[in-house]
């Protein structure tokens, strides 16, 4: 071989290294740990791969989540305990496939995918990969069959379309959960997946055991991260959730995902941004908050072709029951509407607590027929004419005959209330519940 074809050689291995600059070295060593996050040098992985930290404890798995130069920041997936100074650090690689199949349903996971409820192993050995590219936006059915949800008050006057996506936007202690466990039992999709991030570990369990029930469990799949797993656990379970999901649709399925809640999604994204020192932006939440939820979010919908459906709702914690809160406000952006419960109807006792005044759903019109638009129009109205003259109707204010409207209204209230109230273990059709608001409008006088 010449000195010129050996320069060459030489020439297009560096330029080959050069282009490929994510080499995985065998392994580098921890120099410092702050809080959650941990630094290591003199070894490469790329932003998401895994990498094994030798502790006294055994090895510790952790994501690397940024770089500065030479240096790697990685955050544990586990409980951090039993670590050195100077550990070796060895990268693994990618992180592997999901377990996927029809075995998952009944089952209960954590935030990887990997079984938490004692019944053994899951019994697949079909694997998803974890990244899967966006579906082209032209490429997805348009919205345009109603699902049932079980829910008189949502079927009836919020009804929500196949392949829509929900907000539940609460405060804490206004029955939220319970909405979600009424929805399992009552609607006709068919397969659900249950996301439960960082809700106290004792609610996991009245979840599953009370509220979701056998009846609810045995089409469902749960995955479950409590508010003491690591940030990057509950990241995880929102995303396995969303994986789960697709899965399913992808298998011509309509699919229920319920998630609960894309505010602790986002608490838990705040947490590792700030931790590798992305500054904060509004309210403490750095961009790449506002940045990850619009991803989450358009993973579900329609699919294409012989692909189902998944429908979503993702409950929104409002901090002080404050609506103009920064997650609250880009959630219902970026949705296609959105229930709001109300702690005024809960302390009242009216069950489930919808404030349909304040809720909307904007694709009700392309899923239901114009009579009963036209009823739900009604209804609304009357509902709401109620509400803005309730003060003076209590303190004896208002003069019976004033206006034959608000005449109307009073009569209709303690039937509208009824209609809107629902035990939790109650279950309405659809079509029950269209039947019912149609005998309701046709008493209205708007």
């Amino acid at each position: 071989m010449t000195t010129r074809q050996h320069s060459l050689r030489n020439k297009l291995a560096q330029h080959q290294q050069k282009i490929h600059p994510f080499v995985v070295e065998a392994s580098g060593q921890l120099v410092r740990v702050v809080g959650l996050t941990l630094e290591a040098t003199g070894c490469r992985a790329a932003v998401g791969s895994l990498c094994a930290i030798e502790t006294m404890a055994g090895n510790l798995i952790a994501e690397v989540i940024g770089f500065d130069d030479q240096l790697l920041y990685l955050m544990p997936i586990e409980e951090l305990r039993g670590v050195l100074p100077g550990a070796k650090v060895t990268p693994l690689g990618e992180q592997s496939g999901l377990n996927v199949g029809l075995s998952l349903l009944g089952r209960v996971l954590d935030g990887s995918g990997q079984p938490i409820d004692g019944l053994g192993n899951l019994k697949t050995d079909q694997k998803a990969s974890s990244h899967v590219a966006a579906i082209n936006p032209l490429a997805r059915r348009a919205i345009s069959e109603p699902l049932d949800v079980g829910v008189r008050a949502i079927n009836a006057m919020l009804t929500v379309g196949k392949g829509q996506r929900m907000g539940l936007f609460a405060g804490s202690g206004v029955g939220k959960s319970v909405l979600l466990g009424m929805m399992t039992r009552g609607t006709n999709a068919d397969i659900i997946v249950v996301g439960l991030v960082g809700e106290r570990g004792r609610e996991v369990k009245e979840f599953i055991e009370e509220i979701l029930g056998p009846e609810g469990r045995a089409r469902s799949v749960v995955v479950a991260a409590p508010a003491d797993t690591s940030p990057l656990m509950r990241l995880r379970a929102c995303e396995t959730s969303t994986r789960i999901a697709e899965y399913f649709r992808d298998l011509g399925y309509n699919v229920l995902l319920l998630m609960d809640s894309l505010t602790r999604y986002a608490q838990a994204q705040r947490e590792i941004a700030l931790a590798v020192g992305e500054p904060p932006a509004t309210k403490g939440y750095p961009p790449s908050v506002f940045a990850k939820l619009p991803k989450l979010v358009e993973r579900a919908g329609n699919g294409g072709g012989t692909q189902g459906s998944i429908t979503a709702f993702y409950t929104v914690l409002t901090e002080g029951d404050d609506l103009q809160d920064p997650i609250a406000d880009a959630s219902r952006a970026i949705l296609d509407g959105h229930i709001v419960l109300s702690r005024q109807l809960a302390d009242s006792g009216h069950y489930p607590a919808i404030d349909i005044e304040a809720s909307i759903s904007r694709v009700a019109p392309m899923v239901i027929s114009a009579e009963h638009l036209e009823a739900m129009r009604k209804v609304k109205q009357v509902y709401s004419l109620y509400q803005q003259n309730k003060d003076l109707i209590s303190i004896g204010a208002y003069s019976q005959g004033s206006d034959p409207r608000i005449d109307n209204a009073i009569r209709l209230q303690p039937a509208m209330n009824a209609f809107l109230r629902q035990t939790m273990k109650d279950s309405v059709t659809f079509e029950s519940s269209a039947l019912m608001l149609s005998q309701m409008g046709a008493q209205c006088q708007v």
